[in-house]
């Protein structure tokens, strides 16, 4: 059948021999690659969903009287958003599998994308030459945040009212244009014009996830033109990229990764519930709840806001830093700008400039590993910190006390970790060569005249 579709092309196109070389195209055979492969594929369910579930929203905050099937919301004032979102929870045809299947995605897609960026960062395999590929992967994380927060907001819930609060309160705390920003996203003060409603849902059906996909693309793009990244083993060098061809290797492979995880988001959108609206209610300014979380990619941003201690920055009376902007604003910044900072560091560090096209193992730098340690372990002591009010809530820890634990593990946590990291690598390296390297050792041979000498050679020998 391959034969048949090249000459058929060739007959017509005259590009058999490129054919050919792309069938031959070799894929990784690592199953840590597999992340990469499980985020694309949740951008396509997340498209496929999105689109549908477009046909039945409406973007509008102006109010109406809910009429649905839900029987204690029936009669109540919400909005536009609020209730077609309901319709779709209760009276579209498939609406509701499809709504929390699109969540989960949504959540899934971050966590693996997440995954990659760490399997990137502790293997080293953002050195040159594909900085270029690393720098397109974490600005998708920026992008891939920002768009799920835009989601979850659209629904005019209590919930996602008050992170839309949070996130104002956090866009005005930015220092000189925090209210020109705040003014030109929102059109008014909070809750904001009839056109913000308008304007996040144009951002998150088209603008953003145009823009994730030409990322992603381009992403791919670099990545075909450098080839893959590969882990030390029989055959793989610097110079020889060793992997699975695209046909017929790679091509029933990924497609069962396709659909592998299509199956498990449509099982967990039909059997785990997610973000149920009516719950929560239609959002109201003068009313908030407890207990209730984001989805889990927003946690860590929680997390700083209630970690930072509470104090502004001021001259007289007037407040140049309000407090709001050091956990909501500068704290993410601070994560993301060393992550798109980190290559260059560690070249200029290290002197290193030369081309790598294998990974290494943590164990190989521990140096690096004990910095990347050190800094996830502040980030997830962050992202645990969003979670204190249901720890209180659920096991009776006095909130006051968790925050002043996690204040005073940030300072500490981290260089416990990155110590301990370095150790535990450098003892790694130190007591093993590379599994497939030879190791040496020592040979004891006789003498022409009787005797015995040893001699260092290659294990094994006789």
């Amino acid at each position: 059948m391959i034969r048949r579709l090249v000459r058929f092309l060739d007959e017509r196109t005259g590009q058999a021999p490129l054919v050919r070389k792309l069938l031959r195209y070799v894929f990784p055979d690592h199953w840590s690659f597999l992340l990469g492969e499980i985020a694309l594929y949740c951008f396509v369910i997340l498209v496929a969903t999105g689109i549908y579930l477009t046909l039945f929203f409406e973007p509008s905050l102006a109010q109406t009287t809910y009429r649905g099937s839900y029987e204690p919301l029936r009669g109540a004032t919400v909005s536009h958003a609020f209730r077609s979102t309901m319709d779709i929870s209760f009276q579209v045809k498939a609406g509701l599998l499809l709504r929390q299947t699109h969540h989960w995605a949504a959540d899934v897609f971050l966590v693996a994308i997440t995954l990659h960026v760490l399997r990137v960062f502790f293997t080293g395999a953002y050195r040159k030459p594909r900085d270029l590929i690393y720098y397109v992967g974490v600005a998708l994380v920026v992008l891939a945040v920002l768009e799920g927060f835009l989601g979850s907001s659209l629904v005019d819930d209590l919930m996602s009212g008050m992170g839309l609060a949070i996130a104002y309160s956090v866009a005005m705390s930015i220092p000189v244009v925090g209210g020109n920003i705040a003014l030109a996203i929102w059109g008014a003060p909070f809750p904001g014009a009839e056109e913000f409603s308008q304007r996040i849902y144009i951002l998150h059906v088209l603008l953003f996830p145009v823009t994730i996909g030409l990322l992603i693309a381009a992403h791919l793009g670099f990545l075909v033109m450098r080839h893959h990244t590969q882990f030390l083993q029989r055959r793989e060098t610097e110079q020889r990229v060793v992997g699975v061809p695209l046909w017929p290797g790679y091509v029933p492979r990924t497609l069962g990764v396709f659909f592998g995880t299509a199956a498990v988001l449509f099982l967990l959108g039909g059997l785990v519930q997610i973000n149920p609206i009516w719950e929560w209610g239609p959002f109201e300014t003068g009313l908030s709840t407890n207990g209730a979380q984001p989805d889990w990619y927003l946690g860590w941003l929680i997390g700083a806001l209630r970690v930072m201690p509470g104090f502004d920055v001021t001259i007289g009376d007037v407040t140049l830093i309000p407090n709001a902007f050091w956990g909501g604003a500068f704290f993410p910044l601070l994560v993301f700008g060393f992550l798109f900072l980190w290559p260059t560091i560690e070249r200029r560090a290290t002197g290193d400039h030369a081309w790598h096209n294998l990974l290494d193992r943590p164990r190989d730098n521990p140096w690096r590993t004990a910095v990347g340690a050190g800094f996830f372990t502040w980030v997830a002591l962050v992202f645990f910190a969003g979670s204190a009010d249901r720890v209180f809530l659920q096991v009776g820890i006095p909130y006051t006390w968790q925050i002043w634990t996690f204040r005073v593990a940030l300072f500490v946590m981290p260089l416990v970790v990155a110590r301990l990291a370095y150790v535990v690598a450098r003892e790694f390296a130190a007591s093993e060569l590379h599994p497939l390297r030879e190791p040496v050792a020592t040979v004891v041979r006789r003498t022409p005249t009787g005797g015995f000498q040893a001699e260092d050679g290659p294990s094994g020998q006789d």
